[in-house]
């Protein structure tokens, strides 16, 4: 992937103009992988506003860098993401999660990261193989995302 890219900020949600900054891709190409893309679902609020969460913006990164680094087809690319899918998928089966594409195995006692990390995300590329307070901080801090998402998402219901 470019090193020309920004890095991507703490923040929730991200329009459809940022990511396409963040990403160095223009909105209607965003709008076009969204349909050639299944795991790619921003999520729609009125008017059809697209709101992208920090997990989607590395996908779109994973996609442009398959696409325009290194060569993939649509269709070819398409696949490729499927098969990263899965891995990581199969990684999360076996008690690893995937941070920003970093590998780390869960560790236990996860209660005493909160002091670590406070609100804002560890940043994934200080992490070191042996560095298991700020994967252990990673984890919980993308734990406390989840469940105020998971609230956000009851409210509006």
């Amino acid at each position: 992937m470019g090193n020309s890219l920004p890095s991507i900020p703490a923040k929730r949600y991200f329009t459809i103009g940022e990511v396409g900054d963040l990403c160095g891709v223009k909105p209607h190409v965003l709008r076009y992988w969204e349909q050639e893309f299944t795991q790619l679902r921003p999520m729609k609020r009125r008017g059809n506003r697209r709101y992208y969460q920090h997990h989607e913006v590395l996908m779109i990164r994973r996609i442009r860098d398959l696409l325009y680094d290194q060569g993939f087809t649509i269709s070819g690319a398409r696949n490729k993401l499927q098969e990263i899918v899965q891995g990581e998928r199969d990684k999360r089966r076996n008690g690893e999660v995937m941070l920003d594409g970093v590998g780390v195995v869960v560790l236990e006692g996860l209660d005493q990261e909160e002091e670590l990390i406070g609100d804002s995300f560890p940043d994934p590329e200080a992490l070191t193989e042996g560095d298991g307070a700020i994967a252990s901080a990673q984890v919980s801090w993308l734990r406390r995302e989840l469940v105020e998402i998971r609230d956000l998402l009851l409210e509006a219901d």
